[in-house]
């Protein structure tokens, strides 16, 4: 009977260390992919909740010497943790994931905190919350580095696709879904759009710390500290040649041929190409470039970052085309566009979560090829659509294209993330994992300059002559038009992002309160303003597109690239010895 008793309790105690990994990949799974949505939901958040962020600091964004400080609000969060995702993916290689991981929900969470009690004004409450969202996308960066090779470490790799497919399509929905919070928050104080992180992370970072393990084999190893200066030097000097190249230099409307910008651009080539050289040199590089040797992780790395490239200005144009231009022009308050955009983008979202985990799971089983493929050509015909769309165009056949880009993005991701991911050795998880979301962030300025560069030109060629002409059909003088009709397009471009009236900035109270009363009611009111814009808007609109259709055909011939179902040949290993 004791022999009975022992067995019974030896075999409950198999049980138990039977289910502990399978209940344990699953508080891996949904712990990083907490912190995974906390990170992109904040890189959008301010997006929306800028007009109400500087009002509160009492700073206006549409004078021309503020656009630093605009441009910096926006894009310092993803400059940052692109630049340091690959460098904290290899530390977390060497020192352990998890303990890296927990390291960035402390650090996010703190800059959150410190974000809400912002107690100055104008440039230097600008500064303030410019150095913070700094610090937070670095707790940002700990984070995306490390939750892919976390879920991969943590399930088998017949599941991971599934597993990386919520993860990444639940981080990739966050930066829209924080564009309908931004827009709840905001309208009520402006410091709510950074207090919301705060429990959220706190209790992501108490459950990490308690429940997370470390899967990994941590190795220590010398750190490669002019690999890590090179390469972040590198992608600081091109990503702040995009801020510069978006503003106007001299006569020109972009900054592109400034020497400023050349000089940003040619230095961070320079060292980037000194960081290969060193890469290839080093005994312990922080950039694995053996990795790219593996063809799945090579095409299926250049396929992310085509699709970011793609998608990375989408967000913006449709902020601006919804709030500086449709939602006005149906009657929707300056005041009220900020929440109804992110309403109106919400079909974009559910297409996400729809496919996103659905294909990750059929691609454990079926491989990434044609399923990644086919989301990318899906987007491509997606963005073919919405430009065929009339600038007023039907909310209804609207949404279902957005549902359409959706579901081809989330086509795309989950396989795709799931086949770089299991293509890796176990020992550069971290770093592999790390490079992919770095070719994804930085792949997101890049677009947001190419997009605003596209766009400010598809202004310029329009814009001055209408915007002269319509204000003198209304009573402006010939002299004040003329001048108004000079501000650079970027200016008109963020205004239109912000969802204000510039009417008042660029004629000036004086001259607005000498008109009739019908002609300053037509000027200041929702009309005026979208319908000004909407013909320069739309052939600034279908050069970004026709940019975006070619991006997307192209990862799409990389991801048909990939081969076929690969993993890495120590997985498969085991595999062969679990089937005998």
């Amino acid at each position: 009977m004791s022999f009975a008793l022992g067995n019974r309790a030896n075999g409950r105690g198999n049980a138990a260390t039977a289910e502990r990994p399978d209940r344990y990949k699953w508080i891996a799974l949904s712990n990083t992919t907490l912190g995974v949505l906390l990170a992109t939901l904040d890189a959008s958040i301010t997006l929306i909740a800028m007009p109400a962020i500087f009002r509160g600091i009492h700073l206006d964004p549409l004078q021309p010497a503020n656009s630093f400080y605009l441009l910096w609000m926006i894009l310092g969060f993803l400059v940052v943790s692109s630049v340091l995702i690959v460098s904290l993916g290899r530390l977390g290689d060497m020192y352990g994931r998890v303990r890296m991981y927990n390291l960035g929900f402390v650090i996010y969470t703190v800059a959150s905190l410190l974000l809400t009690i912002d107690w100055m004004t104008g440039r230097a409450g600008a500064t303030y919350l410019i150095a913070f969202r700094i610090v937070q996308g670095v707790g940002a960066a700990f984070l995306l580095a490390n939750a892919a090779a976390i879920i991969t470490d943590a399930f088998p790799a017949n599941q991971r696709g599934m597993a990386l497919g919520i993860n990444n399509i639940v981080g990739v929905s966050g930066m829209f879904v924080g564009l309908v919070l931004g827009g709840l928050l905001a309208p009520i104080d402006w410091r709510l759009v950074f207090l919301i992180s705060v429990p959220v992370g706190l209790f992501g970072t108490v459950w990490a710390y308690l429940k997370l393990e470390e899967r990994s084999q941590p190795r220590r190893a010398p750190v490669d500290w002019w690999g890590n200066v090179t390469f972040a030097l590198g992608l600081i000097l091109i990503m702040v040649s995009v801020t510069y190249g978006i503003r106007p230099y001299g006569a020109s409307q972009t900054g592109w041929g400034s020497p400023r910008v050349i000089a940003l651009l040619c230095a961070g080539v320079v060292s980037l190409i000194a960081f290969v050289v060193i890469e290839g040199r080093v005994e312990n590089p922080m950039f694995r470039l053996p990795l790219f040797r593996i063809r799945a992780f090579a095409f299926g790395s250049l396929s992310t970052f085509l699709s970011a490239v793609a998608r990375g200005g989408l967000m913006f144009m449709l902020i601006i085309w919804l709030q500086g231009i449709w939602l006005p022009e149906h009657g929707v308050d300056y005041v009220d566009t900020p929440l109804r955009a992110g309403l109106y983008m919400l079909p974009l979202t559910l297409g996400m979560l729809i496919a996103g985990p659905t294909s990750g799971y059929l691609s454990d089983r079926f491989g990434a090829r044609w399923f990644a493929t086919g989301g990318m050509l899906g987007s491509a015909l997606s963005f073919v659509l919405l430009s065929l769309l009339p600038i007023d165009f039907s909310f209804a056949v609207f949404a279902a294209v957005l549902l359409l880009m959706g579901a081809s993005m989330g086509l795309f991701a989950s396989p795709n993330r799931a086949a770089v991911m299991n293509s890796l050795p176990p020992q550069d998880r971290g770093a592999g994992g790390g490079m992919n979301q770095t070719f994804q962030n930085s792949a997101q300025v890049l677009s947001v300059g190419i997009f605003f560069t596209l766009m400010i030109l598809g202004l310029a060629a329009n814009l001055p002559h209408a915007l002269a002409a319509g204000l003198q059909a209304h009573g402006v003088s010939a002299a004040t038009a003329h001048s108004a009709s000079n501000v650079p397009p970027v200016s008109i471009l963020f205004a239109a992002f912000l969802g204000y009236n510039p009417i008042e900035h660029l004629v000036g109270p004086h001259a607005l309160g000498s008109l009739s009363a019908p002609n300053h009611a037509a000027l200041t009111g929702r009309s005026f303003f979208p319908q000004l814009i909407s013909g320069p808007f739309s052939t600034g609109l279908h050069e970004a597109f026709l940019f975006a259709i070619v991006a997307c055909l192209i990862a799409a011939a990389a991801s048909l690239m990939r081969g076929g179902n690969y993993h890495h040949a120590d997985e498969a290993g085991a595999r062969r010895a679990q089937s005998r």
